[in-house]
């Protein structure tokens, strides 16, 4: 029950000071409007880093079906364990959400850019180009997940986890999110996705659930590849 709880409150920080970075950037009237793709990224990335800083300690700090099922693929998580692991996830990622909605509760009407609304919510393609939409999302979850074993795996590094996973991210922001919008994590992309689905939100358009399964499907066929690569180019 604590790891329960853990992956709920980990995902939900998470989502809501992620979601939160692009809500600052994309809504009118925001003081942080227009701030630009960096502001995002490390908007991300920190949120990565304080999320797992706050849970580590209790659930490993997952936040991240595709982390969870990579690990369990490898024999270094039970997978008898990974079902209640991912609905906390998923539950944590819905609150989130709706958290970050409240906090900027005065802006949505503000603001008239229902594709901007929906980014604040959830990922995108640039180009909308399933087959290589999907492939990216593999690979730059195959990096995430590979780069959290490398660091856990090094006793230097290990101590540092949660800011080094936090820079991990960012990095993966600043040099891979450009034509997807990584979302490397399902629990960060369908609750927030559902959650923009049933707000009242005034002129959101639509929830592009033609898209959704690209950022559940990548993500957990990336996280299997980064773990079983890791395991059989460095060992673990």
């Amino acid at each position: 029950m604590s790891a329960f709880v853990g992956e709920i409150v980990g995902t939900m920080l998470l989502v809501l000071m992620g979601d939160a970075a692009v809500a600052n950037v994309v809504l009118n009237k925001s003081k942080a409007q227009g701030s630009g793709w960096i502001v995002i990224a490390t908007g991300w990335g920190l949120a990565v880093a304080f999320a797992v800083y706050a849970v580590v300690g209790i659930s490993g700090a997952h936040i991240n079906p595709a982390v969870t099922i990579g690990l369990a693929s490898v024999g270094q998580f039970p997978w008898a364990q990974v079902p209640i692991y991912i609905l906390g996830q998923m539950i944590g990622g819905f609150i989130g959400a709706v958290l970050m909605w409240l906090t900027f509760y005065a802006h949505w009407g503000e603001t008239d850019d229902p594709e901007g609304k929906l980014a604040i919510f959830c990922t995108g393609p640039a180009i909308r180009n399933y087959g290589a939409n999907i492939i990216t999302e593999i690979i730059a979850t195959s990096v995430l997940v590979f780069g959290i074993l490398a660091i856990l795996s090094n006793e230097i590094t290990a101590g540092l986890f949660p800011l080094l996973v936090g820079f991990l991210v960012w990095s993966l922001g600043l040099s891979m999110g450009g034509p997807t919008g990584y979302a490397m994590n399902p629990a960060r992309d369908l609750p927030p996705r559902f959650a923009h689905f049933i707000l009242p939100i005034p002129g959101k358009g639509i929830s592009d659930w033609e898209y959704s399964w690209v950022p559940i499907v990548g993500p957990i066929i990336g996280g299997i590849l980064g773990a079983v690569f890791f395991v059989t180019v460095i060992g673990g």
